[in-house]
């Protein structure tokens, strides 16, 4: 078990320098604008924060995944299948486990922290004070 989770670290750690780091920029930032349009609706809409939401509200949790993965579905495919390909290219295998981590942690954490976030930031007492000025 020592020896997996050393093998992970390491290879995730040499995604940061190896080929193709450029997605490493690129796939959180086009989650991050997703999760900004996301949240500006959930806002002009009344919606609760995205993941306070899911983390507290059981009975729409549901309803709140399936919206979540319909907006983050093609990024998160995306940031699968390069991760396929920079094992492939480095690797010279693929280790699956690895890259649902990855597609992961760049697609669905900025996702989920930045959507909430958006939504409490438009909804706060400056932003609307802003929208009912003449």
């Amino acid at each position: 078990m020592d020896e997996l989770i050393t093998r992970v670290l390491e290879n995730l750690g040499a995604r940061v320098a190896g080929p193709m780091s450029l997605r490493l920029l690129l796939q959180p930032t086009v989650a991050a604008i997703l999760a900004i349009r996301a949240g500006m609706q959930d806002a002009r809409t009344g919606q609760p924060a995205y993941f306070w939401a899911l983390l507290t509200d059981s009975e729409h949790r549901h309803d709140l995944l399936r919206d979540g993965w319909k907006s983050i579905t093609k990024v998160f495919l995306a940031a699968l299948a390069l991760d396929a390909v920079y094992q492939i290219i480095v690797l010279r295998w693929v280790y699956p486990g690895e890259a649902l981590l990855v597609a992961f942690i760049l697609a669905c954490v900025p996702y989920l922290l930045i959507r909430g976030s958006i939504n409490r930031l438009m909804r706060s007492p400056r932003a609307v004070e802003r929208t009912h000025l003449p």
